[in-house]
């Protein structure tokens, strides 16, 4: 069976950075930090006191009001990004046939916004229940994907992954799966999260994976700095319009990229640790690469999983000087978790998005909050280190790890007819 060919063909972000693709690359390559104080609650009494939330995010924009009630955050960040996505790509044209466009969407958590605020009502009542009929459907990890299908007519496949922070990554990578595969001529993908609130904070608190560095909140995240404490918390979501080549071409699609492999694996190791020698990241690129039928030679650029803790990132560097060899010392590496804290399960997503826009500028985002290198680091290795790089992006890899050892990494290119 031939494989058909997927490629990018729209983009949408709502970030700690900015509300729209623009404003995210236009912040990104600049070094700008998303962390600042919590807003959303009183965190006095926590220990982590800060987070990289979304900014000045208007529902009227999206949403009437009756019907932004019946949303949790996380679906509000995940519509807004797709409707973005879709209007950047054109595909909510006549004459689209949508029994053949998808939905197939990632996100660790879903709503907990809802879960935290039902939750705590009825903990504050008198025992009779009393929950809001929109309780469960704003809550569950899959509603975003249906919302997102509802609001376009959207029928082909249609559900949402769920594995921790690599959720949206497996959702790309299943998307691609499907589009080369023919079960689809597009497929929206990504991710959502919004996790910034008491049980979010608490939570990853009493996991002791948060940095608190509460003095200086924008220099929290810190990956590859020999003084990393833990990630920071981020919120939002990124889509990205997956199709088949003829499909794009045949409608004048514009096209960003295009995607030629995935991988996935697993560390069978610890629920929360890394393999300690990296062994499912070793793996997970390694089966990228062979899936996109790229020899490690090729690669330009990873964008990290980096998310500035003190095993994960030690981890994910020796798997990649493992499965690069000499050739890790020539390509750039960054993680962009240092600007836009760790958006858990639309992480990959947002950093996808960063990897596709350094193959079409041939700009390489940095690492910022880089001051103490870290013995335990290759110093030879380029970790694009406070400022960006300008290169040659023909290829570059966008990697996601999450709690429960699950990997996933996708191969990007840059688009040859």
């Amino acid at each position: 069976m031939q494989l058909k060919r997927v490629v990018v063909t729209g983009l949408g972000a709502i970030t700690p950075l900015g509300n729209n693709v623009n404003d995210y690359w236009t912040n990104l390559i600049n070094g700008v930090s998303g962390a600042a104080p919590i807003t959303r609650f009183d965190a006095s009494k926590f220990k982590t006191r800060f987070a990289c939330e979304v900014k000045d995010f208007n529902t009227d924009d999206y949403f009437d009001k009756k019907e932004a009630r019946k949303l949790d955050t996380y679906s509000w960040y995940g519509i807004a990004a797709s409707v973005q996505a879709v209007a950047d790509s054109g595909l909510d044209a006549e004459g689209i046939d949508k029994n053949e466009i998808g939905v197939i969407w990632g996100s660790g958590i879903g709503g907990l916004d809802t879960f935290q605020n039902e939750t705590f009502a009825f903990a504050k009542g008198d025992g009779t229940p009393r929950f809001n009929p929109f309780f469960i459907p704003k809550m569950i990890a899959d509603i975003c994907s249906g919302h997102i299908s509802i609001r376009f007519g959207f029928r082909g496949p249609n559900f949402t992954t769920v594995s921790a922070c690599a959720s949206s990554t497996n959702a790309l990578i299943d998307a691609f799966n499907y589009i080369r595969l023919g079960k689809a001529n597009a497929i929206i993908s990504g991710g959502s999260e919004a996790a910034i609130n008491e049980s979010g904070i608490g939570g990853f608190n009493a996991c002791q994976a948060m940095s608190t560095r509460n003095d200086e909140p924008s220099k929290a995240s810190r990956p590859y700095d020999k003084d990393r404490d833990g990630f920071v918390l981020g919120e939002g979501a990124g889509a990205i319009v997956l199709e088949e080549l003829e499909h794009a071409l045949a409608r004048g699609a514009k096209i960003y990229a295009e995607i030629i492999g995935g991988g996935m694996s697993a560390d069978a190791h610890h629920i929360t640790a890394p393999h300690p020698e990296g062994l499912g990241a070793n793996l997970v690129m390694t089966r990228a690469l062979k899936d996109a039928n790229i020899n490690p030679t090729e690669v330009d650029y990873i964008n990290t999983h980096g998310t500035s803790t003190p095993l994960g990132d030690t981890a994910e560097l020796k798997a990649i000087v493992n499965v690069f060899g000499e050739n890790a010392y020539k390509l750039n590496i960054s993680s962009t978790k240092s600007m836009t804290g760790h958006l858990l399960g639309a992480a990959g997503a947002i950093e996808g998005i960063a990897a596709i826009l350094a193959v079409q500028n041939d700009i390489i985002p940095p690492t910022i909050n880089h001051t103490t290198p870290d013995p335990e680091i290759d110093p030879k290795l380029n970790l694009t280190l406070n400022k960006m790089q300008k290169r040659v992006v023909n290829v570059a890899i966008s990697n996601t790890f999450g709690f429960g050892g699950h990997n996933a990494a996708v191969v990007i290119k840059k688009f040859n007819p």
